[in-house]
């Protein structure tokens, strides 16, 4: 993504957590945040704010098992809750969309709080997984997206020269970590996501902001779920809940594919979306002093408690 120059560009902590009252512009060949201004929110709407392979469709998922009270959802997942800043459909399209919904909204967006406009009538959620495993994650669906697809629903020109060949997965994973990209050029790199999860961090205090770690779903699906239903003032009858908790687990996910992926055919395959689902394989990957460098380099990124609780198994 390319940060609108039109404010100075700096890489100090402390201005990364800070509160900005004008949305920065983030923008790339497929997202462009400033379609969120001038949105028109309403009363109780949710937007979730995640990186790439985070738990997004997770907790799209979650929020429409919450709102609508029911296992079988009335539409694909990406009908009920769109990707407002992907420029695969217009955004008089998008508006149009959410305009017509008469269910307690909830959408999807993978920019960072401090370019989306912070609504007091709106909830903001955003996801947390532990890095290393959001980054391998991340490299496998590479290989899973359509990019011809892409291109040609976001209207990008075509590629000029041969592909090159697929760095082996260590190697990437070594140099994610060590890369020192700008965090809001290249916001799915390991100082983009620090960048997105210090600025939610610096702003946990604020009652319409909920910061949902991946690993406390994966360890209490149920108990989230029923925190999540609180926070959203959202009462579900008792007897609900084990059908609701059972259609948000990561197999019944993955069997239900066709219907909860993203958009518009930009996947080779639908079940290969949810490859595993699982914590530590990042970790896994590396030596104890790479291990020991990736922590060294995080430690200049982000405030030690958040990363302390990042990086907890069960935050």
């Amino acid at each position: 993504m390319i940060l609108d120059r039109s404010r100075p560009r700096t890489r100090s902590r402390a201005y990364a957590r800070q509160v900005a009252s004008t949305p920065y512009r983030y923008q790339s060949p497929e997202e462009d945040s400033a379609r969120w201004l001038g949105f028109p929110f309403r009363d109780g709407d949710i937007v979730i704010s995640t990186r790439s392979k985070t738990g997004t469709t997770w907790v799209q998922m979650i929020c429409a098992l919450l709102i609508f009270g029911d296992p079988e959802l009335p539409a694909p997942l990406a009908q009920l809750s769109p990707w407002l800043d992907h420029l695969i459909t217009a955004r008089e399209e998008v508006y149009a969309q959410l305009a017509a919904q008469r269910h307690r909204r909830f959408i999807k967006t993978h920019t960072p709080l401090d370019g989306i406009p912070l609504d007091s009538r709106a909830t903001y959620v955003v996801t947390a997984r532990h890095p290393l495993d959001m980054a391998v994650s991340l490299y496998h669906q590479g290989d899973n997206m359509d990019r011809e697809r892409v291109r040609q629903l976001t209207g990008q020109p075509e590629p000029t020269g041969p592909p090159r060949p697929r760095t082996p997965l260590r190697d990437w994973l070594l140099k994610w970590i060590a890369a020192d990209d700008d965090p809001r050029q290249y916001p799915d790199s390991l100082p983009g996501v620090m960048w997105h999860l210090s600025d939610a961090w610096a702003r946990r205090d604020q009652p319409n902001v909920l910061l949902v770690h991946y690993d406390n779903l994966r360890a209490d699906l149920d108990g989230q779920m029923r925190w999540l239903a609180g926070r959203f003032g959202l009462a579900v009858p008792e007897q609900a809940w084990p059908a609701l908790v059972r259609a948000a687990t990561f197999e019944a996910m993955r069997d239900n594919a066709d219907q909860l992926v993203p958009t518009a055919g930009i996947f080779k395959s639908n079940a290969a979306f949810f490859r595993r689902g699982v914590s530590g394989a990042g970790a896994g990957i590396l030596s104890e002093p790479e291990l020991a460098g990736y922590h060294a380099r995080t430690a200049r990124l982000a405030p030690p408690d958040m990363l302390a609780w990042l990086h907890s198994p069960r935050a």
